[in-house]
């Protein structure tokens, strides 16, 4: 199993440059007055109440505003926050769906990645490690029907642990693209499993954890992202079974919902299947 990690100053510095470039940023610019006024208030509250509960020292609290400040200048505040707050908004906003479970987004995906057509092959190095791996499934509405205008997007670590454009020496798409799905709504993309890794830890986040004797480990996983018009995104982890960090993983986002169950195709490899069901907009 892995135990490196690439340098939490470069892959939060990524992390930082691609949620700005992604425009999500500042998707709440238009958030009434009120609603601000709420969500901070009670923050804030929320903190002035953890300070009273435990009495807090000026020693702790001029600690805790030297992490802030450290946890900003190695750009980890999307990787804090994904890892971290992300599972509670993710059930919040989803909560009514009928369709497929979703997942959270993490801070390692980046957009218009290569698209290749059903079957796909995943853009891979020529010697990139691991168990061939086939996904396969169908991209349908809550009612069965199938969507043929619906592409799936796929990305993931290799086996290192590592995601490329957030790591030195891996070529830029390395495991990422989209598949459009074909006339019946399915899809079938080759790759390799990956492994279970760690975040960073030698930065703010990872100093963190340890402060607390915790563990940054997050159990091998596929990134998913599925689209089709008049329908809501899906964005999923898809996790596998007897991964020693299905029970602790460090971002709280594993569900049973999203445990694929891999099988040997006879050749050294093995096939996942996973079927979608996606609500509307």
């Amino acid at each position: 199993m892995n135990t490196h990690s690439p340098a939490a100053a470069d892959s939060g510095a990524s992390a930082t440059d691609v949620f700005r470039q992604s425009g999500r940023s500042s998707a709440g610019a238009d958030i009434p007055v009120e609603r601000a006024q709420a969500l901070i208030g009670d923050a804030i509250k929320a903190m002035s109440d953890i300070a009273e509960k435990h009495s807090m020292t000026y020693e702790e609290f001029n600690i805790l505003k030297g992490w802030l400040i450290q946890v900003g200048e190695d750009g980890e505040w999307p990787l804090w926050l994904d890892v971290f707050l992300e599972h509670t908004i993710e059930d919040i906003v989803t909560r009514d769906r009928k369709g497929s479970k979703g997942s959270i987004f993490g801070p390692y995906y980046v957009p218009n990645s290569p698209v290749i057509q059903s079957p796909a092959t995943i853009p891979m190095r020529d010697d990139e490690k691991g168990t061939r791996l086939k996904f396969t499934g169908n991209i349908a509405d809550v009612d069965g029907g199938a969507l043929t205008d619906a592409t799936i997007e796929l990305w993931q670590a290799d086996e290192e642990g590592y995601y490329s454009q957030f790591a030195p020496g891996i070529p830029e798409w390395n495991l990422r693209v989209t598949v459009p799905v074909d006339s019946e709504g399915n899809f079938e993309i080759s790759t390799i499993q990956p492994a279970p890794y760690q975040i960073p830890t030698d930065g703010s986040t990872g100093k963190m954890i340890a402060a607390i004797d915790g563990h940054a480990w997050r159990p091998a996983h596929l990134h998913i992202l599925v689209k089709a018009p008049g329908h809501q995104d899906l964005i999923q982890q898809l996790y596998f079974p007897g991964d020693e960090h299905n029970d602790d993983d460090v971002a709280q986002a594993v569900k049973p919902e999203l445990m694929l169950d891999p099988q040997p195709d006879g050749e050294g490899g093995k096939t996942a299947v996973y079927n979608y069901q996606l609500d509307k907009a």
